[in-house]
């Protein structure tokens, strides 16, 4: 854009020197250096905090899927990168010892109920004991909160989508068998519900800017394309200025002006949903300085849409 604005500026003084408008003494010699100079200290460097303009990630939630009961996986119906919908079944658990298990304590919860039926009866005809009737209904209890807790197992041998998405990398098959282990995993779930855009500013840049602020991002996903978002929070940690509880005194390290983050939201939230994990671009946010440099960077940013469609970094 400063060789667009000086190659102007070249032209329309080589037109007013030929036409004899003025004459090309020192002063109009040096001019171009002084342009160069005006626009630097008086719209390019302050652009730089009034419209800042950094790189854009397209991140999404992971949700490591761990069954809640183990055994052998009976059924995989889901398949790898298409779309689910929460409480879409992901895989099933052979649920036979499971429904043993309900339906022993069923028995058992059967029979205490006719027992505890029994003590009481005969306690209110002053025939049996309160106490008798007190561990009867004690024994209930215990056989019901059994029960619930092994219904429970049997649900979850159903291993259902937390939310919508997909799978992916999906290596899960039928005859497998899976555990509740934290640190075994058996499937990667996409979070699609919501999509986090991440931009990096740099700090120096990143002094007005403020959610709510209009924000234009560009994809190399679709080239040639600028769409319109806002600020939804300027995020307030990075990894750099990160404490962590340790046994070890403070180990100093290089400090280096790490770009801080600011997540925007797009406007077209259909297209925000469809974007892939790990789609990259450029962002830029107009913030309330230095407006007369929107303008540019605007066009900057198109410059950039267009040249997606041959640059790959």
């Amino acid at each position: 854009m400063m060789i667009a604005l000086m190659a102007v500026y070249l032209t329309l003084l080589f037109a007013i020197v030929q036409l004899g408008i003025v004459r090309f003494n020192l002063f109009w010699k040096a001019s171009p250096f002084i342009v160069l100079l005006l626009l630097n200290l008086g719209l390019f460097i302050p652009m730089g905090w009034g419209a800042p303009q950094g790189s854009a990630l397209v991140v999404r939630n992971s949700v490591a899927i761990v069954p809640d009961v183990a055994g052998e996986v009976t059924d995989v119906p889901v398949t790898a990168n298409e779309p689910l919908k929460s409480g879409d079944v992901l895989f099933k658990i052979d649920p036979t010892p499971y429904d043993a298990q309900v339906r022993a304590i069923n028995a058992q919860l059967k029979l205490s109920d006719l027992r505890l039926s029994q003590m009481t009866q005969l306690y209110e005809r002053d025939s049996g004991r309160r106490f008798d009737v007190e561990q009867r209904q004690s024994e209930v209890d215990q056989l019901r909160a059994q029960l619930d807790g092994a219904q429970w197992n049997l649900d979850k041998t159903i291993v259902r989508a937390p939310a919508d998405g997909y799978v992916t990398n999906l290596a899960l098959r039928k005859g497998a068998r899976v555990a509740n282990l934290p640190l075994s995993p058996v499937m990667a779930f996409i979070d699609t519900s919501n999509t986090i855009i991440g931009v990096e500013i740099a700090q120096i840049n990143a002094r007005y800017i403020a959610p709510g602020q209009e924000a234009e991002l560009t994809f190399k996903f679709k080239p040639g394309q600028v769409y319109s978002g806002k600020v939804e929070s300027v995020l307030q940690a990075i990894a750099p200025g990160q404490t962590q509880t340790s046994g070890t005194a403070v180990m100093p390290k290089e400090v280096q002006s790490a770009p801080f983050v600011v997540r925007v939201k797009l406007d077209d939230e259909d297209f925000a949903r469809r974007l892939p994990a790990g789609s990259t671009g450029t962002a830029a946010i107009f913030t309330e300085h230095v407006k007369v440099s929107h303008i540019i960077r605007r066009v900057l940013l198109r410059q950039i849409a267009i040249l997606n469609y041959v640059n790959p970094f």
